[in-house]
């Protein structure tokens, strides 16, 4: 099969919806499918404002003759920055079917950096995916959201996976000071909520893997934490193996990742009671949910860590690469014939379908 992937989170960005992606094309190519990814780095670009680390492409538009010289079998939209945004508009003007996919509690999101209210989002939201197939969501609580807010009538669970081999339980070192320690990874940004995970009175280290905005003043706010900056591979495989309980604050993420890395290395979760924990972890097995954090880090820690492995078992990426694929929409092998010059200015933007 031949797919395109069009999408405005890309390497060298470090998150979850970065690794999602890169690892559906990883596995794709191995398996002999044809895979075109559509990316900021192949044109110019401008930095997000609040989030730098995310270029927005300044001439989407360009990418229609790849996308026609490449002539997919399906064409899947990730995200909704300007070249997601060009791809959905240009594919439904030519009739061309594809599917997006939902990543980021965009209007949630948005309202924690700015006094826009919930329902603009959930209006864009409605605009760009409506013109889809398929939308896929990674969770049935995401699906119930998207559906609650009618933003399309056909939602498809494309759950996750994680890499055993390397997410695994392994010797434990104490290379950080007194236990127990307790992880955080990821953005450090005010979306991810991680000031509710420093601010609480726990014993032992708090450690810290990850960077972003707002890690320079959270630094010297809560300096007795171990502050690592971004860690990978092995080495961020045996931090998560090391640590004692992983604690996830975050409240607008749709899935996390890192919950399955974390249970994956036997290293149980603490959350709070949201969509992203709610769906992947079983309470009392393999993390501890409640609005109360502390409470939440402190009966984690009485977790079997044997037990936390195993429930991982059931999460992995050769699964969740079927699922994708079978989600994907069919297109005609002519409905690519039109001819776009690269060129040309970009197209004025319509009101409405």
């Amino acid at each position: 099969m031949r797919f395109a992937l069009v999408t405005d989170a890309w390497h060298p960005q470090v998150n979850g919806v970065v690794h999602s992606l890169s690892t559906m094309v990883d596995i794709g190519q191995a398996k002999n499918h044809e895979v075109l990814v559509i990316q900021p780095q192949d044109y110019p670009t401008f930095p997000l404002p609040s989030y730098p680390e995310i270029r927005l492409a300044t001439t989407p538009w360009k990418m229609m003759k790849s996308l026609r010289e490449f002539s997919p079998d399906a064409v899947h939209i990730a995200t909704e920055g300007t070249l997601g945004i060009f791809a959905r508009i240009w594919l439904n003007h030519l009739k061309i079917p594809f599917t997006t996919s939902y990543h980021t509690r965009f209007p949630e999101y948005v309202q924690e950096r700015l006094p826009i209210p919930l329902s603009w989002g959930y209006n864009f939201l409605r605009w760009f995916h409506g013109a889809a197939e398929r939308v896929m969501v990674p969770t049935p609580t995401m699906d119930q959201l998207l559906n609650q807010h009618r933003v399309h009538r056909k939602t498809v669970i494309w759950n996750r996976g994680v890499n055993h081999e390397l997410f695994r339980p392994r010797f434990q070192e104490d290379f950080y000071g007194p236990r127990p320690y307790w992880l955080c990874t990821g953005r450090v940004a005010v979306e991810k909520n991680i000031e509710a995970f420093l601010r609480l009175d726990l014993p032992g280290t708090k450690i810290i893997v990850g960077d972003g905005p707002a890690r320079e003043s959270m630094q010297r706010k809560y300096s007795e934490a171990i502050w690592l900056g971004y860690k990978f591979g092995e080495e961020l495989a045996k931090i998560y193996a090391d640590s004692d309980v992983f604690v996830f604050p975050s409240k607008t993420d749709t899935f996390g990742n890192v919950l399955l890395e974390s249970i994956a290395s036997g290293t149980p979760v603490a959350a709070f009671p949201v969509p992203g924990p709610q769906d992947v972890l079983k309470p009392g097995v393999d993390g501890v949910l409640s609005e109360n954090l502390k409470d939440a880090c402190l009966s984690a820690l009485r977790l079997d860590r044997d037990v936390v492995h195993r429930s991982s078992m059931d999460w992995d990426w050769d699964t969740c690469f079927q699922t994708f694929l079978s989600h994907l929409a069919p297109i005609e092998s002519s409905k690519f014939g039109y001819q776009f010059n690269e060129f040309d200015s970009p197209p004025i933007l319509p009101t409405s379908d």
